[in-house]
């Protein structure tokens, strides 16, 4: 192993973001000895308690790079996607500012579903057949002729919501109508992608690059629908767990040497190599796995699951990716399951409403993790109270030997947090036989 990666530094470092997923990156990297100072922004009532939440807008790139001047930042950390997407990595290059993610140019493999798809087309990536249209009229001739299940997926960044799937052509119909006249999804929705309907396993497969090299995977699954039994509408992810039962060390090899290894070979042939996490969604089939979608981030709410597993210091991960020397750094992770549950908000993906005291968080046994997202901190009679600020609210997350375990855990300890109108999905990790892929 390379010295410069086995050396300890100490280290200040910088957090973009303010959900779940920035906490758990928080978490985990406050327990690295490597670490002196830890700054969140803008963070939430989580992060509060193992770091400095410092306010900036995450539109204002320059407003960042300069708070992390003034803080002698020597490593950030990016966690949300909009920042990349925006080019963050380019101006914090340009200021000879460390930073994780990847450039804005490799962030288009999230950012534009249209560039992604036409990647995979130039260089055989496994992925449904698919239409790209710039045109809603073009569009919905198209969807007037075909017949049977499809989705529709909204080009640019939907917060996670931007994939719509749909029954038959009534609703793939509306969900045109959606993105590209009613703008549900801004201006992400004036290109689409109309994508063929996929029947399998979900699941989302991440591997550290550098441009490079992969990291060997790892894989969690998530729960974006709303209730229980994939009911309800898409939200930004409502649990997760890992590892998926159906993840074999050939699926895993599958989904590295036809699926990663390509994407980072053809961004690298293009100039724009990707260094960072490249996380890619993708469905097992009958027919080997396909990729539904590439993200330029950790994923949220998998971040809250994998990093507890993580045993490697994630500082030395993060310079590996950064200076081109992942095949050099071995990444462990802790054996067993985990689990994570999402407490939302009564209404969320809807309206719901916001500053409600939360209780029952010192009440959760010492080994459940309690990873904030939508949260603030407030005086209320002298006292500091945590309040509810978002939609999904918490993440629960629970440890074990099994993933029957771990699940055992979350979901004693959920019941013991309280705020009004809270809800929670029930079958998280809720395991059911696994198909033959």
């Amino acid at each position: 192993m390379d010295t410069k990666i086995q050396a300890v530094y100490i280290m200040n470092l910088l957090v973009i973001g303010s959900g779940a997923r920035e906490h758990a990156i928080a978490w985990r990297l406050s327990s690295s000895p490597q670490v002196d100072r830890l700054f969140m922004v803008p963070g939430n009532a989580g992060t509060a308690s193992i770091g400095t939440n410092l306010p900036a807008s995450l539109g204002d790139l320059e407003g960042l790079a300069r708070l992390a001047v003034a803080h002698s930042i020597d490593l950030t950390v990016v966690g949300p996607e909009v920042p990349l997407a925006n080019g963050i990595v380019d101006l914090f290059g340009e200021l000879g500012l460390t930073i994780f993610g990847p450039t804005k140019a490799a962030a288009q493999i999230e950012s534009s579903k249209a560039f992604a798809k036409e990647l995979m087309r130039a260089y055989s990536v496994p992925c449904p057949d698919f239409r790209v249209f710039h045109d809603y009229h073009d569009a919905y001739s198209f969807l007037s002729r075909h017949k049977g299940p499809v989705v529709v997926k909204a080009d640019g960044l939907a917060a996670g919501k931007g994939a719509l799937v749909c029954q038959g052509k009534e609703e793939a119909l509306e969900a045109l109508y959606d993105c590209m006249v009613a703008r549900a999804f801004g201006t992400a929705g004036d290109t689409v992608v109309v994508e063929e309907y996929l029947e399998g396993r979900e699941v989302s497969a991440f591997a550290f690059s550098d441009g490079e090299h992969l990291s060997p995977l790892v894989a969690a699954c998530d729960y974006k629908r709303s209730l229980d039994g994939d009911a309800g509408p898409n939200t930004g992810g409502l649990g997760s767990y890992t590892p998926p039962e159906f993840w074999t060390p050939q699926l895993a090899d599958c989904v590295r040497q036809e699926i990663m290894a390509p994407v980072v070979r053809a961004l690298a042939e293009k100039e724009t190599p990707y260094r960072g996490l490249l996380y890619a969604g993708l469905m097992a089939t009958r027919d080997g796995p396909k990729v539904l979608e590439f993200n330029c981030r950790f994923g949220d709410p998998e971040a809250q699951v994998i990093l507890p597993l993580l045993k490697t210091d994630l500082v030395d991960v993060l310079m590996a990716s950064i200076q081109g020397e992942v095949d050099r750094l071995s990444i462990e992770w802790e054996q067993g399951g985990c689990v994570g549950v999402v407490m939302a908000s009564g209404g969320y993906p809807g309206e719901y409403t916001k500053g409600l005291p939360i209780s029952g968080l010192q009440d959760v046994d010492s080994d459940v993790l309690v990873f904030h997202a939508g949260t603030r901190l407030a005086d209320t009679l002298g006292e500091r109270q945590v309040l509810t600020d978002g939609g999904r609210v918490l993440t629960v997350v629970g440890r074990g030997v099994t993933l029957s375990q771990a699940r055992g855990r979350v979901y004693d300890n959920i019941q013991r947090i309280h705020f009004q109108d809270a809800y929670y999905r029930k079958d998280i990790a809720l395991l059911r036989k696994a198909v033959a892929i």
